[in-house]
């Protein structure tokens, strides 16, 4: 399994600097990552700094607790995509699913499913698994696939509990398989890494994706 490749590097830290986002970029082309994760503001940066490299420009909407508006969201996605994004993560509204507002939710991740469809750009869903049941989870899972989203992504990172390889087992279990998974939060060490991707996660959004690469370098 070549880790690297199911691999986002990501830095969406409130504080991170330009130069940062920039070391991000190049240690993604170093160890031949799938793409960056940056905040919307760096995502002009993170596209110059990657230029005709093959890895994605992946940001955030609706981040990290995904009740602000419907309108601000599709917003936000527009100037991402225009700045240069190839991939949208957005937080689904927790709040309306936790209120059994069943139509906010579906509503909210159908218009940016459309808006980055429409451009031909991918769209990940996360559903904070933190906060929610198995039933909740599973219920979750339904929304996306109703709404055809590309992927559905367990955490923020920024939630009590990230990515665990029960819970993402329990996700592929209720998606299709043209519906991938992103794992995220709290993945420090390879074999976090690899034992996520066997419970069927396909990318991995990671902070430390250096020492995990070079950790499974020398395991391998």
């Amino acid at each position: 399994m070549e880790l690297a490749k199911h691999i986002e590097h990501t830095n969406l830290k409130p504080d991170c600097t330009k130069e940062e986002i920039i070391k991000l970029c190049n240690e993604a082309i170093t160890n031949g990552f799938y793409g960056v994760c940056v905040s919307p503001y760096f995502v002009q940066l993170a596209k110059k700094t990657i230029g005709k490299k093959t890895q994605k420009i992946v940001t955030v909407v609706g981040f990290p607790l995904g009740y602000s508006t419907v309108g601000a969201k599709v917003e936000e996605a527009k100037k991402a995509i225009i700045s240069g994004a190839d991939e949208i993560d957005m937080v689904m509204n927790i709040a309306a699913f936790k209120s059994d507002d069943m139509q906010t939710v579906q509503n909210d991740i159908q218009s940016v499913v459309t808006v980055c469809h429409l451009q031909n750009k991918k769209v990940k869903v996360i559903i904070e698994t933190a906060y929610l049941s198995d039933d909740e989870i599973i219920r979750a899972c339904k929304v996306c696939n109703d709404c055809e989203v590309d992927f559905v992504k367990t955490s923020t990172g920024f939630a009590s509990e990230g990515a665990v390889p029960r819970i993402v087992k329990l996700m592929r279990a209720n998606l299709p398989t043209k519906i991938k998974i992103k794992a995220a939060g709290g993945i420090k060490t390879s074999k976090q890494a690899l034992d996520l991707l066997l419970a069927g996660a396909n990318v991995l959004g990671c902070s430390s994706s250096v020492k995990i690469i070079e950790e499974n370098n020398e395991n391998s």
